[in-house]
């Protein structure tokens, strides 16, 4: 009798393990294309402790840094696919799947990074610009601050002139190549990960982004000039893959997006202090730091927005959501 128990007692230890191996946890893949060092990355660190912590024993996430998974085009397409779920991509790779996007590459929409982020932050933004998400393949949750995208070079650039007969790497959308004709510059549209090599090869002669591509992506290598035109402010949204997202239970897609939110706070509040510390770095790199007659500049792009809001009437509601928040919120 007791070979009896126990060998019954190993058949319900095998079964109870067999039980747990079904049960297994649901792995969701993350992907984004910045150096683990980046708030992007930080704010996706707690994404992850918060949905481990609220899932009990049902999801592992997995973060996929700096370009593993491929380049903001190639996830794009496999978020739509459901085979990664969640990622962070700048609006401007957004434009050519949904235009509603395009209208934070408008040139000078906020008069202020503040107002800006209170923008990118308001639910009201996130649940329009996810209207389409069954048709996009993806959905917005929340958005990361990308901070103020200015002209970096190798020569100095002081006014609009300075622009003029250069070559630019852009990021791609039609509103990026007017910005561009504007300036008189010449603009090149190649992946983020390819601006190293083409500065280093002088296929181009600067770009414009935020100051932590000079040291992240090591752009200061090059250009050692930053010029604060502060032309655009582009936030990375964080999507996540519609198939995924409507394939899970209603509390668990809740559960997503109280992680999003999360990863936000803290994408937000590592930003300010990351680009002090990019600027400190830049400048031991030898970058000098330039400020200009925004107004120039601005008075240049001009005729975009009346191209823009005629072409893409999509828009229009962000467009003047936007405006009555900077002219509520303006000092």
């Amino acid at each position: 009798m007791k070979i009896l128990k126990y060998i019954s007692l190993i058949l319900s230890a095998l079964i109870l393990c067999s039980a747990g191996a079904v049960q297994a946890k649901t792995v969701v893949a993350i992907a984004h294309t910045h150096e683990e060092s980046h708030p992007d990355h930080q704010g996706f660190l707690a994404f992850k402790e918060y949905v481990e912590k609220n899932a009990g024993d049902r999801y592992e996430v997995q973060i996929y840094a700096n370009k593993t998974s491929g380049s903001n085009e190639e996830v794009i397409d496999l978020i739509k696919a459901g085979t990664i779920q969640f990622m962070a991509i700048s609006t401007s790779n957004l434009e050519p799947h949904n235009k509603k996007y395009a209208v934070f590459s408008l040139p000078y929409l906020f008069s202020s990074e503040e107002i800006y982020e209170k923008f990118i932050s308001d639910p009201a933004v996130i649940e329009e610009l996810g209207e389409e998400n069954d048709k996009d393949g993806f959905t917005p949750l929340a958005a990361f601050t990308a901070g103020t995208r200015s002209f970096y070079a190798k020569t100095p650039i002081k006014s609009v002139k300075d622009l003029e007969g250069k070559r630019f790497r852009i990021q791609s959308g039609k509103t990026n190549k007017d910005l561009m004709y504007y300036f008189g510059a010449n603009d090149i549209t190649i992946s983020f990960g390819e601006v190293y090599k083409a500065l280093k090869n002088n296929v181009v002669d600067g770009a414009e982004n935020n100051e932590l591509a000079l040291v992240d992506q090591k752009h200061g290598e090059f250009c050692k000039y930053y010029t604060y035109d502060r032309h655009q402010m582009c936030p990375d949204m964080l999507v996540g893959s519609s198939l995924f997202l409507y394939s899970i239970p209603e509390e668990d897609f809740d559960m997503f997006r109280k992680a999003a939110i999360e990863a936000q706070k803290v994408e937000f509040n590592r930003w300010k202090k990351s680009i002090e510390d990019a600027k400190k770095k830049a400048k031991e790199m030898g970058v000098t730091f330039i400020d200009v007659d925004v107004h120039e500049f601005q008075d240049k792009v001009k005729p975009i927005y009346e191209d823009v809001l005629k072409n893409n009437p999509q828009i229009k509601s962000l467009y003047e959501k936007a405006r009555a928040f900077d002219k509520k919120y303006a000092k």
